[in-house]
């Protein structure tokens, strides 16, 4: 099986040090298993999604040296193809609409009878609010969700694990409904969120190593999810360290002070940005 991985940005803000640090260890790993190495736009939110950006990305990777292998893909121009997988997901019962803000899961996790809101990889755990059994037509610019318990009792999925660096992740069936709950599979402006879009994109182009970091660890196990429930393949995951500030900060797109075009036009070299990201 030929190695294939992928890097896929959004484009909504510069690419700073962490970017280019994901970045050269999964062209490297391609390119030392003489495989393939793919640029992905994660554009599905156009509303903070700019095509100069998009241009800047990709100027600042072929500073690097990072080349990549066929067309760049644009998640914004593949809605079809999710809307497909939800369609799919909604015939076997496992979706439903939800119309709570952000505000209502907030006051809901926030109520006095629940405590404290636990926190899981797709935010404020979802309190149930809208859940029920799907009924017609999955309806059109509606969000949608994914309805964790009943996914995993008519698949019988028992845990979700994957394996890295000699080391296992598990999560029970019991946690994952705990730990990540019912998560959002498609908003009302958008035909799907990052985790659905990234698993359809993963399995249609074939990736077979996502090298990503730390920080999506515990999104891997929504992702294995969605693999399973859609019949896709699942990838190997590597989940690299992040790098961080000198106060142990992770960074952040508007920190425009470590952005590559910055360094570029200080007149570091492409060598200089591997020294500071150690590699």
């Amino acid at each position: 099986m030929k190695f294939k991985t992928r890097f896929a940005p959004s484009p909504t803000g510069p690419l700073h040090l962490g970017h280019a640090y994901s970045a050269l260890l999964a062209h490297s790993a391609a390119r030392t298993r003489a495989g393939q190495f793919h640029l992905r736009m994660d554009d599905i939110d156009q509303s903070r999604a700019r095509a100069e950006w998009a241009l800047q990305i990709q100027d600042d990777l072929r500073w690097l040296g990072v080349t990549w292998d066929g067309p760049i893909w644009s998640q914004h121009a593949r809605s079809a193809h999710y809307i497909l997988a939800l369609e799919r997901l909604w015939a076997k019962g496992l979706l439903y609409s939800c119309s709570c803000t952000r505000a209502d899961i907030k006051a809901a996790a926030n109520a006095p009878q629940e405590g404290a809101p636990l926190i899981g990889p797709d935010g404020v755990i979802y309190p149930g609010s809208c859940r029920c059994d799907p009924e017609g037509v999955m309806p059109k610019h509606a969000a949608l969700r994914l309805n964790m318990k009943k996914s995993l009792q008519l698949f019988d999925i028992k845990h979700i694990s994957f394996s890295e660096s000699n080391q296992n992740y598990t999560k029970t069936a019991l946690e994952m409904i705990a730990q990540i709950g019912d998560v959002v599979l498609s908003r009302k402006d958008m035909a799907a969120s990052y985790h659905l879009s990234i698993v359809c994109d993963d399995a249609d182009q074939g990736i077979t190593h996502v090298i990503r970091g730390e920080d999506l660890r515990e999104a891997t196990f929504i992702h294995i999810l969605l693999q399973r429930l859609l019949g896709y393949p699942t990838p190997k995951y590597r989940h690299h360290r992040l790098i961080r500030e000198e106060n142990g900060k992770r960074l952040a797109k508007r920190d425009d002070a470590r952005a590559i075009a910055a360094y570029r036009i200080e007149g570091r070299t492409p060598l200089d940005i591997r020294q500071m990201i150690g590699l």
